[in-house]
Formats: C-alpha cells, structure tokens, sequence
C-alpha cells in the first residue's frame, strides 16, 4: 500500500527526478520537478479512455525522464476525509508502484485544482486555454506541495 508522505524519505534522500500526478477519471495531469532543486514544472495531461492507454503514457513518460519516485494527489474532503475518489487515487498509486516498481508518495491535494485555476486566470489565461492546463497545472501545485514539504 503507497505510503503518505510524513513516512517517505526528504527529497535528499530520493534524489532525481520525480514525476507528480493530478488523478481523474477523464485526465491525468501530470508534472515534473527536480528533487535537487525542489520545483515543478506543468508537464502534460493524458487523455486517454482505456487503462491500458492511460499506463502506456505513463510507462513512455517514465522511459523518457527516469524518475526516481512518483507523486500522487490524494483528494480529501476539507475536514481531511477521505471518499470515494480518495480510493480511486490510493488504487491508481498502487498501480504505478506496481506496474514501475518505482516509490510512490501520496500527497494531500485539497483545493489544487481550484488554485491552479485561479492562479491561471490571474495570468490572464482565457477559460478554454485553463481548460486544457488545469491538471498539468494541478499537478505541479501537486509536486510543489511535496518538495516544499520534504526541504
């Protein structure tokens, strides 16, 4: 089962490149940061209707940037619950772990979503544009909120 991430190791100790995920049922967002460093970077949204396509992007992103651990949103309620789309993100997590062998890290995600939009739109990004950006965008705030954490 993926860990939340007070028990995983600082980004210090992971070290590399580390892939983060904004989980949805229509789109992932997906971000990339340098644990180094400590910033993310909005990298893409898969699209894809089969899981079959969905993990074929990921495995292709994976090949591509050799990450050394992966990140996931875990949705809660403002009260910090969990529901239902909170086991559909913990599911997805321990599939990545699985399926990559790689660490995943769950990360409380409250509100990226709402903040990636509002952060867009005072850039003065047009709705259709944030329509197209938000999970990418999501998942940086995703990323962020781990570094940030483990500094």
């Amino acid at each position: 089962m993926v860990a939340p991430h007070p028990t995983s190791l600082p980004c210090s100790a992971a070290g590399g490149t580390i892939l983060a995920f904004d989980f949805g049922l229509k789109r992932i967002g997906v971000a990339v940061g340098e644990s180094s460093i400590g910033h993310a970077n909005p990298l893409t949204t898969i699209r894809a209707e089969t899981n079959a396509a969905r993990f074929g992007a990921i495995a292709g992103l994976i090949r591509e940037w050799q990450p050394s651990r992966l990140v996931v949103g875990l949705p809660l309620t403002l009260d910090g619950s969990e529901h239902a789309m909170s086991v559909r993100c913990r599911r997805f997590g321990n599939q990545l772990q699985g399926r990559f062998g790689l660490p995943v890290t769950l990360i409380d995600e409250r509100l990226t979503s709402a903040a990636a939009d509002e952060r867009m739109r005072q850039a003065g990004v047009g709705w259709q544009a944030r329509r197209e950006k938000i999970d990418a965008e999501a998942a940086q705030l995703i990323l962020q909120d781990y570094f940030d954490g483990h500094a």
